[in-house]
């Protein structure tokens, strides 16, 4: 295949396998499609594929079954320093015998480009990551941060349309770290490059991502930008690693228009939106966030009985634990706001939310 076919992404898996055994597959069938110039993160916990899906697109591991495309060209049998990609790792990987400025130029040396091209892609790299007064030192006279930038610096030196970066920014500190990340997110915006990025922090993907594939044990979850990962995931895996998510376990008695009802265990019943529990009778896990429960107040859900465990004060809110039908850990985030009554722990009390918030998902 040589052309961008009509509904070919930029960057292209094509039903993608790999097995480092021959019997395990650590992907599994992997369909996706990057459109050029988009922010794709890679999320998922320690082995669930991410990193071997980044490894096979740079051209370090070979897909055991499928096609890579880029540019709707198959990339599968084209070795890695002739895909023409920028890559940033974790721990740099820049030669510590290398002055900044020769870091840089050595993949440019390395394509064949002259002396004084060489020079001048090198300082607007540089300019880039706001680092060009650096170019005469070496690694080591550089902080965790600054060797980062050279590393993303050296990933667009020789113009390349995709960069991929697995857990770039995972030796920072906090505060570094979210300076970053929104660095590079106008990187990205400013040269329109394409980039595919793994990590497995959640708010470092919902920070900078235009799409997220959500993976789990070699296969994407959900593909979707954050606001609706966040808001309408799509199974109980996603719901619990997007955010903060309370659930509770029920059956489903009834589906109508969309709305399943559930009973619990002890027999109160409440309504939500029927997302993937299946037909009646199923069991299912309820997913609702913290910030859309209701305390005291019925919504348009059916009231449920809880019991105040522990109450943390955090300033613009109170954190407040509860038991609610078995479940020790559901937190309810009560705004701290004038006229708000303050619960006591041991309180028994009443919460609800409205359907719409509240997702009836696989069990």
């Amino acid at each position: 295949m040589t052309a961008n076919s009509a509904d070919d992404g930029f960057v292209v898996f094509d039903r993608v396998q790999k097995s480092y055994d021959g019997e395990i597959l650590v992907v599994k069938d992997l369909n996706l499609n990057i459109a050029k110039g988009e922010f794709v993160t890679m999320l998922g916990p320690s082995g669930s594929g991410k990193t071997t899906c980044l490894m096979m697109l740079a051209g370090f591991e070979t897909a055991t079954h499928g096609d890579i495309r880029l540019g709707g060209v198959s990339i599968n049998n084209i070795p890695p320093h002739k895909r023409g990609i920028g890559m940033v790792f974790q721990n740099y990987a820049l030669f510590p015998h290398m002055t900044v400025g020769e870091n840089l130029s050595f993949p440019l040396e390395v394509r064949g480009l002259g002396k004084s091209e060489r020079e001048a892609k090198v300082m607007r790299a540089l300019d880039m990551v706001q680092m060009g007064d650096f170019a005469g030192r070496r690694p080591a006279q550089l902080s965790g941060g600054q060797q980062q930038r050279i590393a993303l610096a050296r990933a667009l030196v020789f113009d390349a349309e995709l960069v991929l970066m697995d857990e770039p920014l995972g030796a920072l500190d906090k505060q570094l770290r979210e300076h970053m990340q929104f660095e590079i997110k106008h990187i990205h915006e400013n040269l329109g490059i394409t980039v595919v990025y793994v990590t497995h922090d959640q708010s470092e993907a919902l920070t900078m991502s235009d799409r997220i594939a959500v993976f789990n044990d070699g296969v994407i979850q959900q593909l979707a930008p954050p606001t609706d990962l966040y808001e309408r995931p799509e199974n109980a895996f996603v719901a619990q690693f997007i955010g903060e998510n309370n659930t509770l376990m029920g059956t489903v008695t009834g589906l109508n228009d969309g709305i399943a009802d559930v009973t619990f265990d002890n027999g109160q019943k409440t309504q939500a939106l029927a997302v993937s529990c299946g037909d009646v009778g199923n069991r299912t896990t309820l997913s609702i966030r913290p910030e859309r429960v209701i305390l005291n107040e019925v919504g348009s859900g059916i009231g449920v009985d809880a019991e105040v465990i522990e109450l943390i004060y955090l300033g613009d809110h109170i954190r407040c634990r509860m038991d609610v039908h078995g479940n020790k850990d559901f937190v309810v985030k009560v705004p701290n706001a004038a006229g708000h009554s303050i619960l006591q722990e041991g309180a028994k009390t009443n919460i609800s939310w409205d359907t719409q918030d509240c997702r009836a998902l696989d069990g």
